[in-house]
C-alpha cells in the first residue's frame, strides 16, 4: 500500500520553522498574489532582523513598519495604482534599512544563479547605470572568449525560505497558478532551502490532467516543504482569476501611514489575532472572492 506524504501545515507552524536573521524570499509581484496570510503570521510573531527578497508590494511595507526587516533586496516596492508603498518609503527615508536595490532582471538572475547552485550569472543589465554605483559590492567579469566583453556578475541570492501563494495545491505540494502572472515564483522556490506555499484550494491530490498543464505547474512538488490552506490568503492583493485586489483596503492601509503611530492603529483595527478574524474584519471570505479583477 502506497502512503501519501501529507505536507499540510498551519501558518503558525510555518513561521515556527523560521528564525531571526533568516533570508526570506516572498513571491508574487507588487499587489498581485502575495502570500499575505503567511506574512500576517510573521507579523504576529516575534521574528526580527530578516533579510527580505521581493518584487515588493504591501508585505514589504508591513514588515518594515513592524520592525521585522534589517535588509531588503528588491526590484521595486509598489502597489501599481498606488505607485510607492508608504511604509517602505518611510523606512527608506528614515534610514532604517540596509538595501540592495536591483534591476528587476538582475533580481531574477540572482535567484536563478542560486537555483543552479552557481556563484553568479553574467548580465549586461546595470552597465552604465547607477545600480553599480549604489551597489559597490557588485563585480564585473570579462568574457573568456574572443569578444572579451565586460559583464556584470550578478551574485546568487540564496534564500533560507520562500513564501508563495498559489491558486491550488494538493497535500503532496503539487501546485497550480491559474492567473496570467506566475512571474518569478518558480525561481524563489528553486533558490530556497525550504519553500512554503499557501493556497486558495487544497486537494487530496491533483489529477494527471491538472498536472499536464505545465504552464500552471511552475515548480516541482519536491521543492515544497509545506502547504497551508488559506482561502483569501492573498488579500488585500489579488489572486487572479479568483479575485482582484481590494483597492479600498489598500487605500485605507496607505492612509494610515499619514498619522502618527498609524501602523499600530491600523494593525489593531484590521489585522486581528487570527486569519479567520482578519477575514471577518475585512468583510468576510465572500467579500474577498467577489472582488473584481483589475483591468490593466
Amino acid at each position: 500500500m502506497t502512503k501519501t506524504i501529507d505536507k499540510t501545515m498551519r501558518a503558525a507552524d510555518v513561521v515556527g520553522q523560521l528564525a531571526d536573521g533568516m533570508t526570506i524570499g516572498i513571491g508574487g509581484w507588487g499587489p498581485r498574489r502575495k502570500p499575505m496570510a503567511l506574512v500576517r503570521e510573521v507579523l504576529r510573531s516575534p521574528l526580527k532582523d530578516l533579510t527580505v527578497v521581493a518584487y515588493g508590494g504591501p508585505e514589504v511595507g508591513m514588515l518594515c513598519a513592524a520592525g521585522k526587516v534589517r535588509r531588503l533586496v528588491f526590484g521595486f516596492v509598489s502597489l501599481d495604482v498606488i505607485p510607492l508603498e508608504p511604509y517602505f518609503r518611510q523606512a527608506r527615508e528614515r534610514g532604517l534599512l540596509e538595501v540592495t536595490e536591483l534591476d528587476e532582471g538582475m533580481l531574477q538572475l540572482g535567484l536563478r544563479a542560486a537555483a543552479a547552485r552557481l556563484p553568479f550569472l553574467p548580465t549586461r543589465a546595470a552597465l552604465g547605470t547607477d545600480v553599480l554605483d549604489k551597489n559597490p559590492q557588485l563585480k564585473t567579469v570579462r568574457s573568456p572568449y574572443a569578444d572579451a566583453e565586460v559583464l556584470v556578475a550578478m551574485p546568487a541570492i540564496e534564500l533560507d525560505a520562500a513564501l508563495l501563494h498559489v491558486n491550488e495545491s494538493d497535500v503532496l505540494g503539487n501546485t497550480r497558478i491559474d492567473g496570467p502572472d506566475p512571474f518569478f515564483d518558480e525561481w524563489f522556490a528553486r533558490a530556497a532551502r525550504r519553500c512554503y506555499v499557501s493556497c486558495e484550494t487544497l486537494h487530496p491530490r491533483l489529477d494527471e490532467e491538472d498536472l499536464a498543464r505545465a504552464r500552471n505547474n511552475a515548480f516541482e512538488r519536491s521543492l515544497v516543504t509545506g502547504v497551508v490552506h488559506a482561502p483569501g490568503g492573498a488579500h488585500p492583493t489579488s489572486c487572479a482569476p479568483a479575485y482582484g485586489w481590494d483597492l479600498p483596503a489598500l487605500k485605507a492601509y496607505c492612509a494610515s501611514a499619514e498619522a502618527d503611530d498609524g501602523f499600530r492603529a491600523w494593525r489593531e483595527e484590521v489585522m486581528a489575532a487570527t486569519e479567520a478574524a482578519y477575514l471577518e474584519r475585512t468583510g468576510g471570505l465572500g467579500h474577498v472572492q467577489d472582488l473584481p479583477l483589475p483591468v490593466l
